[in-house]
């Protein structure tokens, strides 16, 4: 392949990624630093699991949550995922999913906790992925951070609200088997009724709204 060949196939790949970006999130709406995008990621039975004992805003099955920064010309997302919190180019983010992502927007009140909020985020890149999803352990998971902003940003007073986090199959007694095998391997209890946070609870706090519903 020749080097205008190779520069034409990447500017292609290049506009097919962007593309679909544009096809996950309404072209009307520009981003603004402090919103967040909330996807269903369908990463296989934890996340089924998750999405089976959370309430997401209009029922849809949000799995995943990441806090938009604007830097210059580009969108990055802020989030906890895989092995540290990272800075994320918005195209790699959408890339995870097929499915059609939500934006949230805190209301007009509460931007500058918004605002605030990124700056707290920032801070924690690099910062070990809380595979226990356990609160206050100095690692992260991906709505413990966004919990952790904003109560910073808010004068280290709650923004959103913890609730305890269930494990179980709904109207059961039993954990869900993938639960049990996940912390087995982790050789650490089932964290059941611990405080805890998810990505469904913050769509549908009273202080943000969705852009695109």
């Amino acid at each position: 392949m020749t080097l205008r060949r190779f520069f034409y196939f990447l500017c292609f790949l290049l506009c097919s990624l962007q593309q679909a970006v544009l096809a996950q999130l309404p072209n009307n709406i520009k981003l603004q630093s402090g919103d967040f995008i909330f996807q269903d990621l369908d990463c296989g039975p934890l996340c089924d699991a998750i999405e089976q004992v959370t309430q997401s805003y209009a029922g849809h099955h949000f799995s995943h949550i990441g806090l938009v920064y604007l830097k210059g010309d580009t969108t990055y997302i802020i989030e906890a995922i895989g092995k540290e919190v990272q800075l994320t180019p918005l195209v790699k983010f959408s890339a995870r999913t097929k499915n059609k992502m939500y934006i949230g927007r805190v209301k007009k009140r509460y931007k500058a906790v918004a605002k605030k909020a990124i700056q707290f985020a920032l801070k924690q890149i690099g910062v070990p992925y809380d595979d226990e999803f356990l609160y206050n352990n100095g690692k992260y998971y991906c709505s413990e951070l966004i919990y952790d902003a904003f109560k910073w940003a808010n004068s280290n007073n709650d923004f959103f609200v913890l609730q305890p986090m269930t494990f179980k199959q709904p109207n059961s007694d039993q954990f869900f088997p993938v639960w049990v095998a996940y912390y087995k391997k982790l050789g650490v209890p089932i964290p059941e009724a611990a405080a805890g946070i998810n990505p469904g609870g913050i769509s549908t706090s009273d202080k943000i709204e969705i852009l695109n519903p």
